[in-house]
């Protein structure tokens, strides 16, 4: 499907963006440490070790692979850590363009979606960190095209590799198979409806756990993985090693920082620092240099109200028996994405988890703009054109956090706007 060349110009000069003095930060960028070490480990052995000795790892290992790929091209440095991720962090803009095409047949609003999309701190700082979550983002968003067109074979598959970068793809595989499997018994009936049946349960069960299963091949085929010696019988280690997986991820409770509640996300209440250093060379006697997942602001405090208008008019389509696709999809992703955390108020979570349910918050607001348009004309487009130029301006205020830039101290703390966020 084209899309028109303005997302692909956008997309073009975000991933220059993103490219930009890459390998600044020598070091490790927050959770990176574990990602990067977990990457060179699979490249060199094909499962996660520590020393000589197995290392338990909370993780599945594709999105690991992917910052591998990355190492593998241009080498063990921070530009090769992150290339992979810049990469994908630029390839989601398109994605969320030929999604806006299909939910809206309007190359204006088309354009302003991927905008959107390259104009989010929270997008910029996850595509110039190496990460999992901008891997699982973009499997989500690809997931989501597919199953629009109805491919649901391939949304599968796409679905079994979020899988295989995170857990949490967890909640959109039921989302989309509840949707699938509504759309069946909606349409078929009887005996038609076993094929149909089957299909969905191929389709959203047996291929995402294969595809999933399948990249732990590396753990499978070596002798070094953890407990993998558990049993004598290779699946029931599996199985044992994914229990204490499970375990952790229920279990983790330990205070940190930056933790915040899920609460606080839409509204960016407490973003996490991924770096913060104080160095000299600014031309001030105080230095700041910070990277600072922090979603632009006034992008999420606007996206915050689209989201509580597309979900009440989605409620009320519901009333009418009037179903408007759009609609669908932005509240499945949405629920998928965010909505599960809320269940998990004694765990230590991040607000950066956000940036997986961003480009269906970037899909309400195209909705809404989409309504202004339509029933304001010619004022309805300066108001949009207007807000969409304070946006744009607002990021270029933060851009500096988000790029790790060295700035004067008084000119980081004059973005520190609450103080949540220092």
């Amino acid at each position: 499907m084209v899309v028109g060349i303005a997302p692909v110009l956008i997309a073009l000069l975000s991933f220059i963006l993103r490219l930009a003095d890459l390998g600044r930060v020598k070091g490790f960028i927050f959770d990176e440490v574990y990602y990067v070490d977990g990457a060179r480990d699979l490249l060199k052995y094909g499962v996660e070790v520590a020393g000589s000795k197995p290392e338990f790892i909370v993780h599945p290992p594709l999105g690991k692979w992917l910052i591998g790929l990355g190492i593998q091209v241009f080498g063990d440095t921070g530009f090769g850590w992150r290339f992979t991720t810049a990469l994908v962090g630029s390839l989601m803009i398109l994605l969320i363009a030929l999604i806006a095409h299909r939910l809206f047949r309007s190359a204006v609003l088309t354009g302003l979606a991927s905008a959107l999309m390259a104009i989010d701190g929270l997008a910029l700082v996850h595509s110039r960190t190496a990460l999992l979550d901008n891997f699982l983002t973009f499997f989500v968003l690809l997931a989501s095209y597919l199953f629009l067109t109805k491919r649901y074979w391939w949304t599968g598959v796409v679905l079994g590799l979020a899988l295989a970068t995170k857990w949490s793809a967890l909640y959109f595989i039921i989302a989309f198979a509840a949707i699938g499997f509504y759309r069946a018994f909606t349409h078929y009936s009887g005996k038609d409806l076993i094929k149909p049946t089957l299909a969905r349960i191929g389709q959203f069960g047996a291929v995402p756990l294969l595809v999933y299963i399948t990249s732990w091949t590396g753990w499978f085929l070596s002798d070094r993985g953890w407990n993998r010696d558990y049993s004598s019988n290779v699946i029931t280690s599996f199985i044992y090693y994914h229990q204490q997986m499970l375990d952790f991820h229920t279990g983790l409770n330990e205070k940190h920082t930056y933790q915040a509640n899920p609460w606080s996300w839409l509204v960016m209440g407490r973003p996490t620092s991924f770096y913060y250093e104080s160095p000299k060379g600014c031309g001030a006697d105080s230095c700041s240099q910070e990277i600072l997942a922090l979603g632009t602001p006034l992008l999420w405090w606007l996206g915050t109200i689209a989201i509580v208008v597309v979900f009440g008019l989605w409620a009320r389509s519901i009333a009418k028996h009037r179903l408007d696709p759009a609609l669908t999809v932005i509240v499945t992703g949405i629920t998928a994405g965010y909505l599960p955390w809320f269940f998990f108020q004694e765990r230590t979570v991040f607000s950066f988890y956000a940036i997986v349910f961003e480009p269906f918050l970037i899909l309400a607001l195209i909705y809404c703009t989409r309504s202004i348009l339509t029933n304001y004309g010619r004022l309805g487009e300066v108001v949009v054109a207007g807000v969409y130029i304070v946006l744009f301006f607002n990021f270029l205020y933060f851009l500096p956090l988000y790029m790790g830039d060295l700035i004067t101290y008084d000119a980081w703390h004059a973005r520190m706007w609450f103080e949540s966020w220092i």
